[in-house]
């Protein structure tokens, strides 16, 4: 069977503080172990294959509604990280198969219009809203491959790695928290990229301390922080940079916070966004029959949780013409 041959072939080769998927904790429903794939791999294909993740694609990341098509999304910035996990996962001989599991997954919870949508839903929404736990959400409640059970039925190690790719706690797993990292120097380096592409800043307003130590262009500033962590980590049982390097990407990030995703021409349309997921949940709630029809039986708790379930996962495009349907004379959305 090839699946054993895999697994035995993981035990041999990879680092004892790998995660083995001959060892996961397993599914909350069992089911039959497939022949071929891992248990790891085949989180990953369920992953891919979901209605969640194709939907990424339009989805913000940054910028609302660009013009052009250079810009990330979602999607663009989900490969990335995942990419950049895998490099350091094979590196440091962890398992890539759950490293690419978790960082395809880990923003498949993400609102629409960025973290304006969720803003918006966590200023609406009583108990809060917070895009890892929708993430978590997503794979073990929304999504529906099989009448059998709700959700992707993933491992446990992959849906604590989505779950605390972000927050106070940290993945259980190293290959968890290389997502974790992976994800802050994806987005740091795409976010600068598509700033100075948008006339928000200049390369030369960057921090000069850190792009004297990380360098000129993202691509050059990946490599330095890549080659840091895995030099970092290595045989160290967990996973970081140097004290250097984390500071100097610590201040491109803080550079972003003060220059792009606070108060920037970047976010001129943020407050148009919130308005309309606000307004959506606020119809939505009011007739809940509509979400009847958007939602699984097992997604529908109550009318508040139905809504926001329904509204963070629309595209922005959606939740556009959501609120146009909803808001506008019908004139108007021709």
């Amino acid at each position: 069977m090839i699946r054993l041959q895999l697994q035995e072939l993981e035990e041999k080769i990879l680092s004892p503080l790998a995660a083995l998927s001959s060892r996961t904790r397993g599914r909350e429903f069992p089911e039959e172990e497939c022949e071929i794939r891992t248990p790891f791999q085949r989180d990953r294909d369920r992953v891919i294959h979901s209605k969640a993740f194709r939907r990424l694609k339009h989805k913000t990341q940054v910028f609302i509604s660009p013009e052009g098509d250079h810009y990330r999304t979602r999607l663009t910035h989900t490969l990335e990280v995942a990419q950049i996990a895998r490099t350091v996962a094979r590196a440091l001989r962890l398992n890539e198969d759950l490293t690419e599991a978790i960082g395809l997954g880990h923003d498949l919870g993400h609102t629409p219009f960025g973290h304006a949508g969720e803003d918006a839903l966590n200023s609406v929404y009583r108990p809060g809203f917070r895009h890892n736990e929708q993430s978590l959400r997503v794979v073990e409640r929304l999504e529906r491959r099989t009448t059998d059970f709700p959700g992707l039925n993933l491992t446990w190690e992959v849906r604590d790695g989505i779950w605390h790719h972000t927050g106070e706690v940290l993945p259980a797993t190293l290959e968890g928290r290389i997502v974790r990292i992976a994800d802050r120097v994806a987005y740091i380096n795409h976010d600068i990229d598509d700033a100075i592409r948008a006339g928000v800043i200049s390369a030369e307003q960057l921090p000069k301390e850190s792009i004297n130590l990380l360098g000129t262009n993202s691509s050059a500033r990946i490599d330095h922080m890549v080659k840091d962590l895995i030099t970092s980590s290595l045989d160290q049982g967990d996973i970081k940079m140097s004290p250097e390097v984390r500071e100097a990407t610590n201040r491109l990030r803080s550079f972003l916070f003060d220059k792009v995703y606070i108060g920037s021409l970047a976010k001129t349309e943020e407050g148009k966004a919130k308005a309309v997921l606000q307004s959506l949940f606020g119809h939505f709630v009011s007739y809940p029959r509509e979400l009847a029809e958007e939602l699984t039986v097992e997604a529908f708790e109550d009318v508040e949780r139905a809504a926001v379930d329904f509204i963070a996962g629309m595209t922005d495009r959606y939740a556009v013409a959501e609120y146009g349907k909803h808001f506008l004379p019908s004139a108007w959305t021709r």
